[in-house]
C-alpha cells in the first residue's frame, strides 16, 4: 500500500512537471489575442482600399451667388481637340496662332493669351462605398489662357470652393487628362 502511494505520488509529480513544461514552452502559433489584432488590421486595410477605389464625385448645378472663400491654384494643360469632362462639365479647346477656341458645355468663346474663362458654379457631392458622403461643396473654376505648346493648351486654373476640400478629394474631381499641378 505504501509502495502504491509512492508510485501515485511520483506519477503525480511527473504529470505536474510535464504540465508545467507545456505551459512554459512557447506555442508554435500565435496567441488568440495576436490573431485578433492581425485580423482587425487586415480588415481595416481592406476597408480603406475599398473606400479609395469606390471614391466618386457627383456634380450638379448650383445656385449662383454662393460664397466661395477657399481657392486652390493649379497649372493645367488640356489636350487640343479632345473633350475633357470635369464633373459633368465638358470642355474642348483648340488653338490656332495664339488664339484659342474654348467650348464649355456648348458655349464657345475665343480667347487670346492672358484672357480668362469661367466655368459656372456647380455643386459636388463626394461619396465612397456607394453611399457614404464624405463631403459636399459648391465650386467654380476660373481659367486664364497662357498659350499652347506641343498640341496642349496651357492655363492657370483657380478652383474656388465653399468648403476647404482636401487635395486628394479635389484631384478626384480633376481628370488625369488635364495634367493639373498645384502651384
Amino acid at each position: 500500500m505504501q509502495h502504491e502511494r509512492e508510485l501515485a505520488t511520483e506519477k503525480g509529480r511527473k504529470q505536474g512537471r510535464e504540465e508545467e513544461r507545456a505551459r512554459e514552452k512557447p506555442k508554435g502559433g500565435l496567441g488568440t489575442g495576436t490573431k485578433i489584432v492581425i485580423s482587425l488590421i487586415v480588415l481595416a486595410i481592406i476597408v480603406v482600399v475599398l473606400a479609395i477605389l469606390t471614391l466618386s464625385v457627383s456634380v450638379t448645378n448650383a445656385a449662383p451667388g454662393i460664397s466661395l472663400p477657399f481657392t486652390t491654384n493649379y497649372g493645367v494643360s488640356f489636350p487640343e481637340g479632345k473633350t475633357i469632362t470635369i464633373g459633368n462639365t465638358h470642355v474642348t479647346v483648340l488653338s490656332y496662332q495664339n488664339e484659342l477656341i474654348s467650348d464649355i458645355d456648348g458655349d464657345r468663346q475665343k480667347l487670346v493669351v492672358g484672357e480668362d474663362r469661367v466655368v459656372a458654379e456647380r455643386h459636388a457631392v463626394i461619396t465612397t462605398l456607394g453611399a457614404i458622403t464624405l463631403m459636399d461643396t459648391d465650386f467654380q473654376i476660373n481659367l486664364k489662357y497662357r498659350g499652347d505648346l506641343e498640341n496642349r493648351a496651357y492655363f492657370d486654373m483657380a478652383v474656388h470652393t465653399s468648403r476647404q476640400v482636401p487635395e486628394m478629394l479635389l484631384h478626384q474631381l480633376l481628370p488625369a487628362e488635364i495634367d493639373a499641378r498645384p502651384v
